[in-house]
C-alpha cells in the first residue's frame, strides 16, 4: 500500500476517477437538457481538484518548482471561477425569486 502512494499510482487512480466523474456529469447534463447541470456548474470545481492532484503527482515525481507553481496557480484560478459561477447563480436565483414574489 505504501508503494501505491510513494509511486504516485494512487494519484493516477484519483485522476481517473475525476475523469469518469466529469464524463458522467456531462452525460447527465445532456440527458436532462432542460433541468440538468450546466457544465459551468461542475467543471471549475473538478478542474481545480484535478489540477491540485496533478501538482501532487508531479511533486512526487520530482518535477521542477516552476511546473508545480503553474499547476497551483491554474488550480487557484479555477477555484476562483467556481466561486464566481456559484455567486452568479445565487444572484440569478435571488432575482428570479424576487421578481415572482407577491407585491
Amino acid at each position: 500500500m505504501a508503494e501505491l502512494f510513494a509511486s504516485g499510482r494512487a494519484i493516477d487512480l484519483i485522476l481517473a476517477g475525476i475523469v469518469l466523474e466529469a464524463l458522467a456529469l456531462y452525460a447527465l447534463g445532456r440527458a436532462r437538457r432542460a433541468g440538468g447541470l450546466r457544465i459551468a456548474d461542475w467543471l471549475p470545481s473538478l478542474a481545480s481538484g484535478a489540477l491540485l492532484m496533478l501538482a501532487l503527482r508531479f511533486a512526487i515525481a520530482g518535477a521542477p518548482w516552476s511546473l508545480l507553481s503553474l499547476l497551483l496557480l491554474c488550480s487557484g484560478g479555477m477555484h476562483a471561477a467556481d466561486l464566481w459561477f456559484r455567486h452568479r447563480t445565487r444572484l440569478r436565483l435571488q432575482a428570479a425569486a424576487g421578481s415572482t414574489g407577491s407585491a
